[in-house]
């Protein structure tokens, strides 16, 4: 049997023990490198800024530890690039006006057992960061993304569900990253992996998006019609891949979403969507490449696609653009166009 002391004990004995009542951040401040910071349940209003390596911040209960928004706190949890090694388990983050949990230019993390709730933009938010595993968390109702992974490589997004944001899952601009075992309902879109112009990072590469189950994702978009690319997602999207290049689309159930289950097309349908120009994606290579779409089960989608979009609903779609893109195994009604490419 696991207890919950069991569970802990992978983290190791704590250094500190923050109690109701007192705070997190004065804990951190407190704290030598590599430190071991157990959460005692409670509510805890404040805004947590983490910038010492190593850092273990652990509760004690995923639905008894909670992070609030004290008011007008833009991040739950913010994790500078000297915060490298860090873990995050066993807490509710929930209020904030712009993130849950960011991490910026963090090398090696763990965030896992994280509840993230209406947290403005996005649940849970690594940019420009290497090496991570975000699992087993829950992103409920950002107008963004729940879980978003944006310019950095080497991650997996594992065993988590999403529900009720924009995104449930984006991957922006990155390469090698692992999307799998999710569960991505009532979302606009489930999961989205794209390559967007304007970005430090440039690709959008080796992407696997496998094993998730990905249903009813019909939420109508809520995002800031002044803010980004977000506010063009399309309601009723399944897996949406815009743009990048040798990736892999596998073993994914797909099901009831109203526009499409799994589109593979260039990012140059963003714009025809927000009316962009073509010159706005210049300085990216906007086509998909050598994305690999087999074995999904993909059926019921398509069935009452938006209103005014340039592409029919179906469940597997292609805008026919980009090389070596094929379809091999996949178990679907329909199709556009009606003859996809197969994989040799």
């Amino acid at each position: 049997m696991v207890t919950e002391e069991t569970s802990l004990s992978k983290f190791g004995p704590p250094d500190i023990v923050v109690h109701e009542g007192s705070s997190i951040q004065a804990a951190i401040n407190n704290a030598q490198n590599g430190a071991v910071i157990f959460i005692e349940p409670g509510t805890y209003k404040e805004a947590i800024v983490i910038s010492k390596p190593g850092i273990k911040l652990v509760g004690r209960s995923e639905s008894e530890v909670i992070i609030e928004d004290p008011g007008g706190e833009n991040n739950g949890i913010r994790v500078t690039d000297e915060g490298d090694d860090f873990t995050l388990s066993n807490v509710t983050i929930r209020g904030f006006e712009r993130n849950g949990v960011i991490l910026i230019r963090v090398t090696n993390y763990l965030i896992s057992h994280v509840t993230t709730i209406h947290n403005g933009e996005y649940g849970i938010f690594p940019i420009r960061s290497q090496n991570g595993v975000i699992e087993h968390c829950v992103a409920i109702g950002h107008s963004d993304t729940g879980i978003y992974i944006g310019q950095s490589d080497g991650a997996e997004v594992r065993f988590n569900k999403v529900y009720e944001n924009v995104n449930g899952i984006e991957v922006e601009n990155c390469s090698d990253i692992i999307v799998t075992k999710n569960q991505c309902y009532n979302n606009t879109a489930g999961i989205l992996a794209v390559l967007l112009p304007g970005l430090t990072v440039k690709e959008l590469k080796n992407i696997q998006i496998v094993h998730n189950h990905v249903y009813d994702n019909n939420l109508p978009n809520f995002a800031d019609e002044e803010g980004g690319f977000e506010a063009l997602v399309p309601s009723g999207s399944g897996i949406l891949f815009v743009g990048g290049d040798n990736s892999t689309i596998e073993d994914n159930n797909v099901k009831g979403n109203n526009f499409v289950g799994i589109a593979v097309v260039s990012t140059l349908v963003l714009g025809q969507l927000g009316n962009i120009p073509p010159e706005a994606f210049a300085d990216i290579e906007p086509l998909a490449n050598q994305v690999k779409v087999t074995s999904n089960v993909v059926m019921k989608n398509g069935e009452a696609p938006p209103t005014g979009l340039p592409l029919p609903g179906e469940d597997l779609l292609w805008d026919g653009l980009g090389v070596d893109n094929c379809w091999l195994k996949n178990n679907y009604n329909t199709g556009f166009p009606q003859t996809l490419p197969t994989c040799n």
